[in-house]
């Protein structure tokens, strides 16, 4: 049975330091090849993992996919959630969605997910974080920061200067521990810029996982990652 839950988000804190996106697009449909991707991220510092495939045909084989990632990652402790698709969450029992501002309401979303399910949400703008005060989600990721081939994004990137003025504003709405990440065009050369515009993390897709190495990828941008917010006086 569900557990109903007409109220707020869940206690869990999201660690957003490293949040890697498997995408179908980038990474491919095999669903072996995403679990092992989705290991190798962990073990080289991931902290939060994603699902993403923007146009679903088959939700069965997707739902497959989705579940080899999920068995793939248990005991690691690291959660694993499914973009925009709140049933596929639901079917496959992972940790939680991450929902954009077209698709299903948090608060419908929390009702069917529970108390304990991650919800996160994309800002595109200052007034969509304004309204976090309101919204039962753990985490919101910003963006898209730059311009990124990832995604079909009719939106100009807000850059960082647009990035750090949204972050004001969802801190404003939701207080200084409210997990605020940062997406689009993110790798090696700019994550700590992005860490000192005052985002707590990266959401990659492509510095992560477009080629082979994984491990050491990731590694290395959970550094610059940790660094930076070292360097900006906040808890890594």
């Amino acid at each position: 049975m569900i557990e109903r839950d007409e109220g707020k988000a869940g206690g869990r804190r999201v660690d957003l330091r490293l949040y890697g996106l498997l995408d179908t697009g980038i990474s491919g449909h095999d669903g072996a090849r995403l679990a092992a991707m989705a290991v190798e991220a962990v073990r080289g510092g991931c902290t939060l993992l994603q699902y993403r495939e923007k146009s679903i045909d088959n939700a069965r084989a997707a739902l497959t996919r989705i579940r080899a990632i999920h068995v793939a990652l248990a005991g690691s402790g690291v959660p694993l959630l499914v973009n925009d698709r709140v049933d596929l969450a639901l079917a496959a029992g992972v940790e939680g969605v991450h929902l954009g501002q077209g698709d299903l309401h948090p608060a419908d979303a929390r009702r069917l997910l529970g108390r304990d399910a991650i919800i996160g949400l994309t800002l595109k703008a200052g007034p969509q974080a304004d309204e976090l005060y309101r919204l039962p989600v753990d985490y919101a990721c910003i963006g898209g920061v730059f311009a990124t081939a990832s995604k079909d994004n009719p939106d100009p990137p807000v850059g960082l200067d647009g990035l750090a003025r949204i972050v004001f504003r969802g801190r404003l709405a939701r207080g200084a521990a409210f997990p605020l990440g940062a997406i689009a065009g993110i790798d090696a050369s700019n994550a700590a810029a992005v860490i000192g515009a005052g985002a707590d993390g990266i959401a990659v897709i492509s510095s992560l996982f477009s080629g082979e190495s994984v491990e050491a990828r990731a590694r290395d941008l959970r550094f610059r990652v940790d660094s930076a917010l070292a360097a900006r006086g906040a808890s890594a």
